[in-house]
């Protein structure tokens, strides 16, 4: 480690309290790319690539996290088009905002494991109050939302192969690919043991005696 960087975590570590959440890090890594940027040119570039794997930010949020990392001397802007009736604001990283952030990249603290909240598993998981076909049919939606933004992960790292200094957003959306290859696989899995419940229920039934009358 250089003393560059050293002095980088130190820097960073002295504000703690100060510090940004993860989610104005990730802004603030949009920024880290060349160029300024609007808010809303930074939403896109969050549901181009961000959303993929981490985060799918509404434009307020963007906003607020802006608003925090100006504060924090982090980011600035400037009003572009001053002459025109709708003036945007344009967003840039400053030099403390890339040492604070190399900084963050840089720590090698764990930085947690995945939060994993998952909608479906919890219907399936309540499946004895649901109708079986009820809950096929919310799997299958699954399976076919899931390839749609197998697609759509696809697309992007294809056009983030595109931009030269992209080689690691590249590496995350082929992570971001394999992990939505295995949900298709975890979902395909999960409606093959509902229907052998739903015909391990039915050979139960089949094999119950009529109303009154005793098994021998």
């Amino acid at each position: 480690m250089t003393s560059c960087q050293i002095s980088n975590k130190q820097e960073i570590r002295q504000g703690d309290a100060a510090r940004p959440p993860l989610t104005g890090w990730a802004v603030l890594g949009l920024l880290s790319f060349r160029g300024e940027r609007t808010g809303y040119e930074l939403k896109k570039w969050a549901d181009s690539s961000l959303r993929f794997f981490y985060w799918s930010p509404a434009i307020s949020q963007i906003y607020a996290e802006l608003r925090r990392l100006e504060a924090l001397g982090y980011a600035t802007s400037r009003r572009s088009g001053a002459e025109e009736p709708r003036a945007t604001r344009r967003y840039t990283i400053t030099e403390a905002g890339r040492r604070a952030l190399t900084a963050w990249a840089d720590e090698s603290d764990d930085p947690g494991a995945p939060v994993l909240k998952h909608p479906l598993v919890l219907r399936v998981w309540l499946g004895h109050l649901a109708a079986p076909d009820t809950l096929r049919a919310l799997v299958e939606q699954h399976i076919e939302r899931t390839r749609g933004e197998l697609k759509e992960v696809r697309d992007a790292r294809l056009r983030a192969e595109r931009v030269a200094e992209w080689e690691f957003p590249v590496i995350a959306l082929g992570w971001s690919e394999r992990q939505h290859l295995a949900e298709l696989e975890l979902a395909e899995a999960m409606l093959a043991d509902l229907d052998r419940l739903a015909a391990a229920r039915r050979g139960t039934r089949d094999d119950s005696p009529p109303d009154g009358a005793v098994r021998r």
